[in-house]
């Protein structure tokens, strides 16, 4: 846990959100500013604070967060009309918590590129 960090708090329960889906390793809960009508985040419950921070050894987590995201999509039914999962890393791509977290976005046409 990382003092100071909201998704931290989130998996502590420290901080109110909605959450839809949790097991041993992460958490998903829904966006508290949605982008879509879909817009979940999914959280590693143990704190990384980036995708430059992940070792070797997080292989496996960083693996689960895209697994739970699918199940998620799944549960939400926007899993056959497809959906996007996003990463952000570090302020210049948009990262505004630095807590590693999957947006799993669905439920409209996704355009491309991004933006």
């Amino acid at each position: 846990m990382m003092r100071g960090c909201v998704f931290c708090g989130i998996v502590a329960g420290e901080v109110a959100a909605r959450i839809i889906h949790e097991d041993e390793q992460c958490l998903a809960f829904r966006d508290i500013n949605p982008q879509a009508p879909v817009h979940v985040l999914v959280i590693p419950r143990e704190h990384i604070a980036s995708l430059n921070e992940g070792t070797p050894e997080n292989e496996q987590l960083l693996g689960r967060l895209l697994t739970a995201a699918a199940k998620v999509a799944k549960a939400e039914g926007i899993d056959g009309t497809g959906y996007r999962t996003v990463i952000n890393t570090n302020a210049g791509a948009g990262q505004t918590v630095f807590h590693i977290h999957v947006h799993l976005l669905g439920g409209r046409i996704m355009r491309w590129p991004p933006g």
